[in-house]
């Protein structure tokens, strides 16, 4: 093997230190599954009356009331839901991440054949994979500032204005990659 090909040799066989990063992000998602079946367990249990149970769910969502919480009411309901949606949320992020990363960067995964393979892998690549990504955060920014305003008398008034601002800074992130990749990857035809 001449220097002059081993270089770019090495050099691409580099990508594979990203394999630890993604197994990682593995580890992070059970975390994440872990930390769901823990909420969805305390709901249950509270509303079978656990009162265990329902103080562990007040005080995981940060709900603070005037008079104290005895029996889930549908506020605590709503934000333990939603609370539950978002980690989904955040769970289809880290495998959209993890998935489209590690084909896009480390190695093809050649799931082509496979009945379970997501459709959007089949056309991924680094400006696809921003936009769902895009996508994906708005989505769950969305599900944060939804549980903040229900919550919204346990926040001061500027706490509102800067997650209100900087879900607006991610919309308008998301609109320009989408803009800029609709640009660059479908010109205006020139006749």
């Amino acid at each position: 093997m001449s220097q002059k090909s081993a270089l770019p040799r090495y050099i691409f066989a580099s990508r594979w230190l990203q394999l630890p990063l993604y197994l990682g992000l593995i580890a992070a998602q059970a975390v994440y599954v872990f930390h769901f079946w823990v909420e969805l367990v305390h709901l249950l249990e509270a509303a079978m009356g656990s009162r265990t149970a329902l103080d562990a769910l007040v005080s995981s969502i940060g709900y603070k009331s005037d008079v104290v919480v005895t029996q889930l009411n549908e506020s605590v309901i709503m934000l333990v839901v939603l609370g539950l949606i978002d980690v989904v949320m955040i769970s289809n992020l880290l495998i959209m991440v993890i998935v489209g990363g590690y084909e896009t960067f480390v190695s093809r995964m050649y799931l082509e054949d496979h009945p379970d393979q997501p459709e959007w892998l089949s056309h991924v690549n680094a400006s696809v994979l921003k936009v769902k990504l895009g996508t994906a955060i708005i989505g769950i920014s969305s599900i944060h500032l939804l549980k903040t305003f229900i919550n919204a008398a346990n926040y001061d008034v500027k706490v509102l204005m800067w997650q209100t601002i900087i879900h607006i800074t991610f919309l308008l992130s998301a609109l320009a990659i989408a803009l800029t990749d609709r640009l660059t990857h479908y010109p205006k035809d020139d006749h």
